[in-house]
């Protein structure tokens, strides 16, 4: 029997003409064309988090709360904002916390010549100390405005399977975490005699 992953995917900005929503949008769709795969979109333009932690009663926080706990793996699309990721995305984060436990996590950056790098490298810091797995490959787009065409695809060969190719991965460590979490009971030892 096949394993059929629920992937959340997490926009990292929330400004108003952002090019999250480009590289964001490829992402889904691309994802959506693997059978093993559902996807959820956690964007935090439309979630409209609080400021300040104000606990699961806020319909954004439950929203999200949800949709991360029946996740079985997570893709963060991050900008790269002045050397880092943005405040949207961190307030994201930082509103949930079992629900990202032992469930890994793979990264598509964008920005100018780092390509979102450096926001990444930050962002596993944070994901560590959330008992997240983050992927070793990362999708990155260097001067990102360059990457796409008219209508939101990638101009560089090969950008689609360099996705599948983390995605492979991803999917792997989300069965073994899955089974992790969930073992199944273990078998009973029939008594001799």
């Amino acid at each position: 029997m096949k394993e059929t992953f629920n992937v959340a995917v997490i926009y990292g900005s929330a400004r108003e003409g952002r090019f999250c929503d480009t590289v964001g949008n490829w992402v889904v769709r691309t994802l959506k064309t693997d059978r093993d795969i559902s996807v959820d979109v956690l964007d935090p333009a439309v979630l409209n988090l609080p400021a300040a932690h104000v606990g699961a009663e806020h319909q954004g926080v439950r929203e999200l709360h949800a949709t991360l706990g029946e996740a079985d793996a997570f893709i963060v699309v991050t900008p790269e904002y002045n050397h880092s990721f943005t405040g949207e995305l961190k307030l994201l984060i930082d509103a949930a916390k079992a629900q990202w436990k032992r469930k890994p996590l793979a990264f598509v950056s964008y920005g100018g010549m780092a390509g979102g790098l450096r926001a990444v490298e930050q962002l596993r810091l944070i994901f560590a100390e959330l008992h997240v797995v983050t992927m070793r490959d990362v999708v990155s787009f260097a001067n990102a405005w360059d990457r796409f065409d008219a209508s939101g695809v990638p101009v560089d060969d090969g950008t689609d399977a360099a996705l599948c190719h983390m995605v492979t991965d991803l999917k792997w460590w989300a069965g073994a975490l899955r089974d992790a979490r969930y073992p199944q009971a273990a078998p009973k030892l029939r008594e001799v005699g």
